[in-house]
C-alpha cells in the first residue's frame, strides 16, 4: 500500500462553537481530512451546533459526530441535525453510530444493544435518502430537508462488526493495532457485508488508535498499559486472537481506582500503575506510543498488513487541554508523524 488514507481528529477545543471552528480551520490548513465531535450531553456542548459553526469556516475539511447512539437521541432527531449540517457543507458530513460509551453511562443509561443499533442505522439511512417509512402515524414519516449523508458504526466486537457490514456505509473499527484483532475484526465486516450479498469493497474501513506521542517512554509505557485495561475492560474477547491472558486482579475490582474508566481516567499514569502488571507485549498491541518516528513506523507496519484502509483516527491520550502549548497534537501528528509515515511507506513499498 503506497498511498496514505485519510486522517481523522476527534479531540478538538470543544470549549465553545466558535472555539471548535477555528481549531477545525487550522486542523483543514494542516491537511487532516476530518474534524470529528463526540456527542457526550453531560460532557460537551451540542454537536450540532458545533459543526455548523465549523461548516461554515471551513471549505474541504469532513465534520460530523463521533460518536452518536440512539440510546441518547432518537434517530429522526440525528438524520435531521446531520442533514442540516450537509446543508451547510455539501459532501463533506458523516454520521457515526456506536453502542454508546462514556456519554450513557454517565446518565445511567445501557448501552444500545446490537438489533437496536441496526433499526436504527436503517432507519436514520432511509430518512436521509427521502423515503416514506411507516411509524404507525397518521401518515408516513419522511424528512423533508433530506441529505445524502454516509451513516458509519463505530464497532469492536464480532457481533457488532458483522452488523456494521450489512448495514453500515463504513465502519470505524477500534480494536488496538495486533495484526490478529485487525484481521478478525475486518474479516467480520466483510463476512456481514457478503451475508447480505453486499459487496464488502463497498463498506469503507477506519481504524481508531489510541496513540500517546511523547518522547518520555516511561510515559508511553504507562499510558498505553492502561489503553490495554481499557479494552480488556469493556471487550475482553479482544485478548484471545492474540492468545493474552489478564493475569491481575480481577478487572471489576481494580475499576474502583480509576475514573470513569481506564481510557478516560484524569490521570493516565496512575491508571497505568493500577495494571503495571500488564507485559510490554500486551501493552504494544493496543495503543500507538512514543516518538513521532516510532508513531509512524507502527503505523507503517499495520498499513502494510495487506488489507485497505480508508482513514485512520489517531486519538490522542491524554486529552490534550484546550489552548495549551504549541505546537500541540493538531499541529505535531500532522507536521511530524504523517511526513515520516509517507517516508516509511515508501521505504517499506521499495524494499
Amino acid at each position: 500500500m503506497t498511498t496514505l488514507p485519510a486522517f481523522g481528529l476527534n479531540r478538538f477545543n470543544y470549549t465553545s462553537p466558535t472555539a471548535f471552528a477555528a481549531d477545525a480551520q487550522r486542523a483543514e490548513r494542516l491537511g487532516w481530512d476530518y474534524a470529528f465531535i463526540p456527542s457526550s450531553p453531560l460532557r460537551r456542548q451540542d454537536p450540532y451546533v458545533n459543526l455548523a459553526f465549523a461548516a461554515m469556516q471551513t471549505a474541504r475539511i469532513g465534520l460530523g459526530p463521533l460518536i452518536e447512539t440512539p440510546m441518547m437521541r432518537h434517530p429522526a432527531v440525528m438524520a435531521s441535525s446531520i442533514a442540516t449540517v450537509e446543508a451547510l457543507a455539501p459532501g463533506r458530513t458523516l454520521l457515526a453510530y456506536g453502542v454508546g460509551d462514556t456519554a450513557v453511562r454517565l446518565l445511567g443509561k445501557r448501552p444500545s444493544r446490537v438489533a437496536e443499533l441496526e433499526e436504527a442505522t436503517i432507519f436514520t439511512k432511509r430518512l436521509l435518502a427521502g423515503e416514506e417509512i411507516e411509524v404507525n402515524a397518521a401518515r408516513p414519516a419522511r424528512l423533508q430537508h433530506a441529505r445524502p449523508v454516509p451513516v458509519w458504526i463505530a464497532a469492536g466486537g464480532p457481533r457488532t462488526l458483522r452488523m456494521a457490514g450489512r448495514v453500515a456505509d463504513g465502519v470505524f473499527i477500534r480494536v488496538g493495532r495486533h495484526e490478529a484483532n485487525l484481521r478478525a475484526a475486518i474479516s467480520a465486516v466483510r463476512e456481514g457485508a457478503m451475508a447480505v450479498g453486499r459487496d464488502p469493497d463497498e463498506v469503507k474501513i477506519s481504524l481508531i488508535f489510541h496513540t500517546i506521542l511523547t518522547d518520555d517512554l516511561e510515559r508511553a509505557a504507562l499510558i498505553s498499559r492502561s489503553m490495554a485495561a481499557g479494552y480488556y475492560e469493556y471487550s475482553p474477547m479482544l485478548f484471545e486472537p492474540p492468545g493474552f491472558t489478564w493475569n491481575g486482579p480481577d478487572v471489576e475490582e481494580l475499576k474502583k481506582q480509576v475514573w470513569p474508566d481506564f481510557h478516560h481516567a484524569d490521570d493516565l499514569e496512575a491508571s497505568g500503575r493500577v495494571v503495571s502488571f500488564l507485559p510490554d507485549t500486551v501493552a504494544d498491541a493496543f495503543a500507538l506510543y512514543g516518538t513521532p518516528a516510532m508513531i509512524a513506523q507502527q503505523l507503517c507496519e499495520v498499513l502494510h498488513l495487506g488489507f485497505r484502509v480508508d482513514m485512520i483516527i489517531p486519538h490522542p491520550a491524554p486529552t490534550p487541554a484546550p489552548g495549551g502549548p504549541r505546537p500541540d497534537y493538531i499541529e505535531r501528528f500532522a507536521t511530524e508523524v504523517i511526513p515520516l509515515l509517507k517516508t516509511a511507506m515508501a521505504s517499506a513499498t521499495a524494499a
